[in-house]
């Protein structure tokens, strides 16, 4: 599939009983979840140092068509100059995210919402990204949380370096909905607890229809941008999580989301 819908980690205990089966052993929890969704996204990496021989194990308990994201260590994203980052990411890319093979897919690069734009540290910065790990390609994704990014200049910058702009739907940080690489990493993060597939069906319908809309080149015509929307391209890898919100619902929302999308 073009299009990869998600989850955020697999171990959460209010989805035992909800979304693993009773009695489920937590050894298992990887297997079944990868069964069920396309695509998880790890935020353990954000906090700590990973073994080449755990990415080793993920990559070997998931199918063949499976794919990880990765969120990169807080220690290259929050620092006040992100120009002086590098050790911190070679140190990331040179953990053992090889291991992953082609079951990795894009690193997550996630900043702090007090960490406004600045176009010549943030430029230093993508300048540090590396294309490959160990010989395995890289994409980069960018989130932001500072609405000073809602700046052209940034949108340019992110299409010279060929990064792609992650597109958050959220009530506490901006909306910027520009597609600025050869794919798109959408994190959702407004499911409500009361609703059993976390978002409505007709809300559901529309994220499918958007999905495919960035996977056949375009853009959604109904999300914010802010820089000039480019020429269609090429069909698009997409990457779709359901992410925060009411959590528990999440395993609920991503698989009513991939129900849609294989009709």
């Amino acid at each position: 599939m073009a299009i990869r819908v998600g989850i955020g980690g697999w171990t959460y205990e209010p989805w035992r009983g909800v979304f693993y089966p009773d009695k489920l052993p937590q050894a298992r929890e990887l297997d079944y979840a990868s069964r069920h969704v396309t695509a998880i996204e790890i935020n353990g990496t954000f906090y700590r140092t990973q073994a080449p021989a755990t990415f080793r194990k993920w990559h070997d308990e998931v199918p063949d068509d499976f794919v990880f994201t990765l969120k990169a260590p807080r220690y290259a994203t929050n620092r006040r100059v992100l120009a002086e980052a590098g050790e911190s990411i070679s140190r990331f890319v040179e953990s053992g995210i090889d291991q992953l093979g082609r079951k990795l897919g894009p690193i997550l690069w996630q900043f702090a919402p007090t960490k406004p734009y600045d176009p010549e540290d943030f430029e230093a910065f993508l300048a540090l990204l590396p294309a490959d790990a160990s010989g395995v390609p890289l994409r980069h994704a960018i989130e932001v949380r500072h609405e000073s990014f809602r700046d052209p200049g940034f949108i340019a910058l992110l299409r010279k370096t060929g990064a792609g702009l992650v597109y958050a739907h959220s009530a506490d940080y901006p909306e910027i909905a520009d597609v600025t690489a050869d794919f798109v990493y959408a994190r959702l993060q407004q499911a409500e607890g009361e609703v059993a597939t976390g978002y409505p069906a007709n809300a559901l319908d529309r994220w499918a229809e958007r999905a495919r809309e960035w996977a056949a080149g375009s853009e959604p015509e109904d999300l914010p941008r802010a820089g000039a929307k480019p020429a269609a391209k090429k069909r698009r890898d997409v990457f779709v999580f359901m992410i925060n919100g009411a959590k528990v619902r999440a395993p609920a929302a991503a698989m009513a989301l991939l129900e849609r999308l294989r009709s």
